[in-house]
């Protein structure tokens, strides 16, 4: 029987200025009335597997205290840092008092609201026993083009997948790549271009394109219709 513990991590410290609101995006109300981080925390916070959840918010916060799941038994917070991989950092040291190094940490982007818990026991169920871990994602279907100055480009589209959250690693994985990334000064956008510097495989476990990341007002309108 399986003992590895489940721990999840949100970076919410963005302020989202693409989004140009009075607040950050991830606590922009939807149609249900949930922000768009309490959406994120009522499905993945309902996971049995979960034990618990740190919420990486920026140190002048004042929203938080808002949510509704504040004073949830599984959550607690620390403070975030100035890009996504430090906040998630700040987190996993958070962890190291209760968490083993093959034990899994999922991390997931507070603006993805429309993630749907099957999909991530997917994710839990498919991964259980790889060494390393892996990411929700979906295949390219569309044409891609890549343009470089004057030049355009068509991609083979075959191997592409876009890459979405969570992505689940073991404990001392993630923390080695993330610390590696910052001591070499690598600009990454996710924990699997981390994984990727140490030469280690992330598997890809195939997911709905519903699970869409918000970071403008047409994104905001998809998600509120996908939530219907």
């Amino acid at each position: 029987m399986s003992t590895e513990k489940y721990f999840l991590i949100i970076p919410a410290a963005g302020i989202g200025m693409r989004m140009k609101s009075k607040i950050p995006k991830q606590y922009l109300i939807l149609e249900n009335k949930l922000s768009i981080l309490d959406q994120t925390l009522q499905t993945l916070l309902s996971i049995k597997k979960i034990k618990s959840c740190i919420v990486a918010i920026n140190k002048n916060d004042n929203q938080f205290i808002k949510s509704k799941f504040y004073n949830h038994h599984k959550l607690s917070t620390v403070i975030g840092g100035k890009q996504r991989f430090y906040s998630v950092i700040n987190a996993l040291n958070s962890l190291k008092s209760i968490a083993n190094n093959k034990d899994w940490i999922l991390v997931h982007d507070a603006v993805r609201p429309c993630i749907k818990t099957s999909e991530v026991n997917k994710l839990i169920t498919q991964l259980k026993n790889h060494k390393t871990g892996g990411i929700l994602a979906t295949i390219a279907t569309d044409t891609i083009k890549q343009k470089n100055k004057n030049t355009i480009k068509t991609i083979n589209r075959d191997n592409i997948w876009y890459a979405q959250t969570p992505q689940m690693y073991r404990f001392d994985i993630l923390l080695k790549a993330l610390e590696n990334a910052v001591a070499k000064n690598l600009k990454i956008t996710d924990e699997s271009q981390a994984i990727e510097t140490l030469g280690l495989e992330t598997e890809l476990v195939s997911a709905s394109k519903n699970n869409i990341k918000i970071t403008n007002k047409e994104d905001l309108k998809l998600a509120n219709f996908y939530l219907k």
